[in-house]
């Protein structure tokens, strides 16, 4: 019999999400998915579906060295997961995946382990972390059956077994991304599973105090990264993370509540590599933003979002204070890019570049400008409210082989808003409409050449980089 070290699968979203963009040629328009095609191969098993064919070709108890799999649907899900043994890594995130097919998983060499998004409840989740203590990072955000369903705690066994619990006695971790069902009264439990935690999650679903926030750094001592999503923070929990952890290099506060003053980052962080800081400062201003450059001179990715009182003057500020960055978003920050972007292109290290209603300035070249003045740029994504002329130049010219060895470009996000009254508008204000995502157009060149597709789903290109 053939063991595998490990599997992967591998696939696209849904093709309900996708349509092909009017009027291409036929070369460049995507053919419709017929299915989720899933690849299994050695050392890790990713499953990243939405909807696919039922099909599993397998039948011995141990997956093989490699599998092709078209698989999708919840009962294919359970017929697939009854055949993996010997797996370490599992990434179920987004998948139909319910307690039936977590109940036929029987693997007990698991090392990391992502149920995120789906519908698996803490019972089933809990027997799966109690065969394998040799896990090393669990993700479990977004997953709201992990809190309650019909109003019962589905976190609780028949026997008192509680997800959060049974990891605080099982594992040693070192990467964790939590959500619902965490309370502050769950973090003892925990504490002897995160003495050894790296990176740490906290996203929706969780509740946890001012107190235990602050106990992150006591009860997380090694801990490199931190982000916060959707928590009640302040300038004092901020202050003692930041203190506390001098190794930390990845900081993310986003869509938080509290009274976050320009105190709360006002704070020395030389180590720090990546910053997140998403609708939690509104207040920041210029000056504000010069002294983040004095404080935390070693950023190489920066994400700013909700910024609404920053202006053009920021661009000369990033691109000085951080001429190194190689990732950059930029998102409802003002009038930053209302006289057009020239000092971001003193940034040359940039890979990936985010520019969204933050002034409509942006000229209608600057794809091609930016491809010559970043040698090292990868990724662009724009919003049509930006541009100065109402649109920007196709940058196709470049899918054309005596271009291949002058740029790394590979993909173009478009987005495109429509207007939207507010719900609770007066009949004085009929005037008064702002703009909300309706469409992307994205644009992706390979060795095949260019494909351009319009994808409903707001497309967050920083997501991947920054965490």
């Amino acid at each position: 019999m053939t063991t595998n070290k490990g599997s992967r699968l591998q696939g696209c979203p849904a093709a309900d999400t996708v349509k092909e963009e009017q009027g291409l040629p036929a070369a460049h328009r995507r053919k419709k998915p017929e299915g989720k095609v899933v690849m299994v191969m050695v050392a890790v098993v990713v499953v990243a579906a939405w909807k696919c064919v039922r099909q599993v070709t397998t039948t011995s108890s141990v997956l093989d060295k490699s599998l092709l799999v078209v698989c999708a649907d919840a009962m294919s899900l359970l017929r697939l997961m009854s055949h993996m043994l010997i797996v370490k890594s599992l990434c179920l995130r987004g998948t139909f995946l319910d307690d039936n097919a977590t109940n036929s998983f029987m693997g007990s060499s698991l090392e990391r382990l992502d149920v995120s998004e789906t519908v698996v409840s803490g019972v089933a989740l809990a027997r799966i972390i109690r065969r394998n203590p040799g896990l090393k990072c669990i993700k479990i955000r977004d997953s709201k059956n992990l809190c309650h369903l019909g109003g019962r705690a589905l976190a609780y066994g028949s026997e008192g077994e509680n997800v959060y619990v049974e990891i605080g006695r099982t594992c040693k971790l070192e990467d964790v991304e939590f959500g619902w069902g965490l309370s502050s009264l769950l973090l003892d439990d925990l504490g002897p599973a995160l003495t050894s935690v790296k990176h740490v999650s906290v996203g929706l679903g969780a509740s946890l105090s001012q107190h235990a926030l602050m106990l992150l750094p006591t009860v997380c001592p090694l801990l490199e990264s931190v982000i916060l999503t959707f928590q009640v923070i302040s300038d004092c929990i901020v202050k003692t993370i930041v203190e506390s952890l001098r190794q930390l290099r990845v900081l993310g506060l986003c869509h938080c509540l509290g009274d976050l003053s320009p105190l709360g980052v006002h704070i020395s962080m030389p180590n720090l590599r990546k910053l997140r800081l998403e609708r939690v400062i509104p207040w920041m201003t210029n000056d504000d933003l010069v002294i983040l450059t004095q404080n935390c001179t070693s950023l190489i990715e920066l994400s700013l979002s909700g910024c609404r009182q920053l202006n053009s003057d920021s661009q000369r500020t990033i691109s000085c204070g951080w001429p190194g960055l190689i990732s950059l978003c930029l998102e409802d920050c003002g009038e930053v890019t209302s006289n057009g972007v020239s000092f971001l292109f003193d940034c040359k290290a940039i890979e990936d570049l985010l520019l969204r209603h933050s002034g409509r300035g942006i000229q209608r070249n600057f794809i091609a400008a930016a491809t010559a003045k970043m040698p090292m740029l990868r990724k662009v994504a724009l919003d049509l409210c930006d541009a100065c002329e109402g649109g920007f130049e196709s940058p196709s010219g470049f899918a054309l082989p005596q271009y291949a060895d002058r740029c790394f470009l590979s993909t173009v996000t478009i987005a495109r808003c429509k207007q939207q009254k507010c719900a609770f508008e007066l009949q004085t204000l009929e005037g008064c409409r702002r703009p909300v995502h309706k469409e992307s157009i994205v644009m992706e060149w390979n060795s095949r050449g260019l494909r351009t597709t319009v994808v409903k789903e707001r497309l967050q290109q920083m997501e991947s980089t920054i965490v």
